[in-house]
């Protein structure tokens, strides 16, 4: 990979990979870490890196990253400790907080598949090589998020 493709994946992918990275984690700095980091090892890694694979290789760098970083908890979430309890007074009150809340119910495994899937566009065999799950346990884990989401969501519309 040459100076010059390095900076058009910069162009290209940059933003992204934030958005996935961000979604996931819910903190901004976090996620400039995270995304700052894969490009640093791209960068370090252009000689092995073919070009037409370096979004692949952005995604997969910056997952694992972001799974190292969890695992390192180096943030303490609280809201574990509070009680799931939502009260809705307008139906159209802010529907992307009430599905950013749902997607944080789901684990960051399932999470990140929604994320990748549905957010990103991926197929289910590239969101198998950038999280390093087979294709087939893609599709159960994506199944099962989805349905706690749509478990969650239909009983937020019974509230309304």
């Amino acid at each position: 990979m040459t100076e010059k493709e390095y900076n058009e994946c910069v162009n290209l992918y940059a933003d992204n990979v934030f958005r996935f990275i961000v979604k996931n984690l819910k903190h901004e700095e976090d996620a400039r870490d995270v995304v700052q980091t894969a490009f640093e090892k791209l960068w370090r890694n252009r000689e092995e890196v073919i070009y037409e694979k370096s979004k692949s290789y952005l995604f997969t760098v910056a997952y694992n990253q972001m799974i190292d970083h969890i695992r390192k908890g180096s943030r303490v979430s609280l809201k574990e400790d509070f009680k799931d309890d939502v009260s809705i007074h307008h139906p159209k009150q802010n529907l992307k907080k009430i599905l950013e809340h749902a997607l944080s119910r789901l684990n960051e495994t399932q999470r990140s598949l929604v994320m990748l899937k549905d957010y990103e566009g991926y197929s289910y065999e590239e969101i198998g090589k950038i999280t390093g799950l087979s294709e087939s346990q893609v599709k159960v884990y994506l199944h099962r998020a989805r349905l706690q989401l749509k478990e969650y969501l239909v009983k937020m519309e019974n509230l309304v």
